[in-house]
């Protein structure tokens, strides 16, 4: 079942809109039960990506609340947050910072721990790609548990980003994941809301 409501601070005319927008959203996003593992249902944003007008609608519903704000850096968590934040940069004409597991990146880096459902991992960003008090939004697809984007987070503190939000298309809130966010003292922007895992 999905969730109807997302969290937005708006006007009435514009609250209609969006049910409309997040209805067209939800119709994009194909979901795969069972998959990685029994019992998860997958929600795979690569249809929305694929039709023109829905991955427009959703980078500019991501978007919307900062237009006219200064944002200096998107940072997009690896891989889905690549396509989105690459796109949301363009549209802020901010800069695009990627976020990668340890490994990818050729120059100086700092890497971070973090946890996941199931074990721990790290990833990393180059140690050039902000410089303190930057205005920095994070994105990425989704948000459930929160680990890695939690993760994410710490690590742009970790340089001394400001950070201004964290963006994500879907939020899954029975896991908590916003939550972790919050704590940590980011606002964050989800456009559609699925029950379950």
């Amino acid at each position: 079942m999905v969730l109807w409501l997302c969290r937005l601070q708006t006007s009435k005319g514009r609250f209609h809109t969006m049910i409309a927008v997040q209805s067209e959203l939800i119709s994009a996003i194909r979901s795969i039960p069972d998959y990685p593992k029994p019992g998860i249902v997958f929600r795979d944003i690569t249809t929305l990506l694929g039709n023109p007008r829905t991955f427009r609608r959703a980078i500019d519903e991501l978007v919307h609340p900062y237009a006219g704000t200064k944002v200096d850096k998107i940072a997009g968590i690896e891989a889905r947050g690549f396509i989105l934040g690459g796109a949301i940069a363009h549209q802020l004409s901010a800069g695009f910072v990627p976020i990668r597991k340890k490994g990818k990146l050729p120059h100086d880096t700092v890497r971070i721990a973090y946890s996941l459902e199931y074990g721990v991992d790290e990833m990393e960003m180059h140690r050039d790609a902000i410089t303190p008090g930057e205005k920095v939004i994070l994105v990425d697809d989704l948000i459930a548990t929160g680990g890695t984007a939690e993760g994410a987070t710490k690590l742009l503190q970790q340089m001394g980003a400001d950070i201004v939000a964290a963006c994500f298309i879907i939020d899954l809130p029975e896991l908590g994941g916003r939550r972790k966010l919050e704590a940590l003292g980011v606002k964050v922007r989800t456009l559609i809301e699925f029950e379950g895992h």
